[in-house]
């Protein structure tokens, strides 16, 4: 993620400058996700290892890019595999799932069912009117 050195641990201090978060949001977030949960050194600071960087970047991508809520970005890190957080790190996205894809007369149905739905509601629009 574009760092040339790297080290056994951060301070809050510097994954803040890595991360281009407050040092706030990152103390809300470990609230927030039990996933995240830096280790303390013995002055009782904050140290922070790769991985947890790599945790808050998936995260703020989440967040950030893909607009998730907090508790939605909670649901998905709960189904979240290491190897994801892995592939994340190397290529700085998510992927999201194959989307299938429906032959035109699969979509013209599903059209179809919409149609009749709305048709049905306007009918009883209508009723309730007289």
């Amino acid at each position: 993620m574009g760092r040339s050195i790297k080290k056994l641990y951060y301070s809050i201090g510097e994954v803040s400058k890595i991360t281009g978060l407050k040092q706030y949001v990152l103390r809300y977030w470990e609230s927030e996700f039990p996933s995240l949960a830096p280790s303390k050194n013995r002055a009782g600071n904050r140290v922070y290892r790769e991985k947890d960087i790599v945790l808050i970047q998936y995260i703020k991508h989440l967040l950030y890019d893909k607009k998730f809520t907090i508790e939605g970005a909670k649901q998905y890190l709960k189904s979240l595999k290491p190897e994801d957080l892995q592939k994340f790190s190397e290529t700085g996205s998510i992927d999201d799932p194959v989307q299938e894809s429906y032959s035109e007369e699969q979509l013209l149905e599903v059209i179809r069912k919409i149609k009749a739905g709305l048709q049905e509601i306007l009918a009883l629009l209508n009723e309730w009117e007289t």
